[in-house]
């Protein structure tokens, strides 16, 4: 009878943590590294399908009259996506993914006034679908400035009608949010000068402060010991 081979995964490629999720604004690079995270690590990769929503390319637009349609849209994809998290996790096989789905409620609060709010968050509380929460999440930060250098650089068509006042808010509610933030360890990373997707020798500093992370939140400048 013969035996499948054995594989063995080396130490240092095996990933830190069964589930890893990586946050941050429009343009700061969260699922070029979780792909190449996902790569290195063997994991499974979860992903954000801005482009299955039909009203984001509206919405950038003009954000007060989609917003409503884009973030109940949002809702119901990160509902299905939390199920499939929950699914991939019981199987045991590692897990990254580009984002947590708390930020459904944080785009909506950013976008919509009061009243839609509101019942944003009726419709959205009977759709919910609790998954499992990140053994860490990744809260990659950049200026505005930063962001829309690189939303410049990638010069997708749809990211390209973000308006300046837009992106600064989001960084503003993103900022907020983490400040805030105690639902799982949080390592914060200030992508300023520190740029894993285009740079190896950055990309090995990141692998490195995650792999030694011990506290319950962190923060990570490049150059600067913690």
């Amino acid at each position: 009878m013969s035996v499948p081979p054995l594989t063995v995964t080396a130490p240092q490629l095996r990933p830190p943590h069964r589930y890893i999720a990586i946050e941050g604004p429009i343009g700061v690079g969260k699922t070029t590294l979780a792909t190449l995270l996902a790569e290195r690590w063997s994991m499974r990769t979860l992903l954000e399908r801005p482009q299955d929503n039909p009203f984001l390319e509206r919405f950038y637009r003009d954000t007060t009259r989609h917003a409503l349609a884009t973030q109940l849209s949002f809702a119901l994809q990160r509902a299905s996506q939390a199920a499939e998290a929950a699914d991939i996790v019981a199987s045991g096989a590692p897990l990254i993914a580009d984002f947590v789905t708390q930020k459904s409620e944080l785009f909506a609060r950013l976008t919509l006034p009061d009243d839609e709010f509101a019942l944003y968050r009726e419709i959205a509380s009977r759709i919910h679908a609790s998954g499992p929460a990140p053994d860490l999440v990744i809260y990659l930060q950049a200026s505005p400035e930063v962001l829309f250098s690189r939303i410049q650089k990638r010069a997708l068509p749809m990211e390209l009608q973000i308006s300046d006042s837009y992106l600064r808010a989001l960084c503003d509610a993103y900022n907020e949010f983490f400040y805030h933030y105690d639902a799982t360890p949080l390592l914060t990373v200030n992508a300023e000068h520190l740029n894993p997707l285009t740079s190896d020798e950055d990309l090995a500093l990141l692998i490195e402060r995650i792999g030694t992370m011990r506290g319950r939140k962190e923060f990570f400048v490049k150059g600067v010991s913690a």
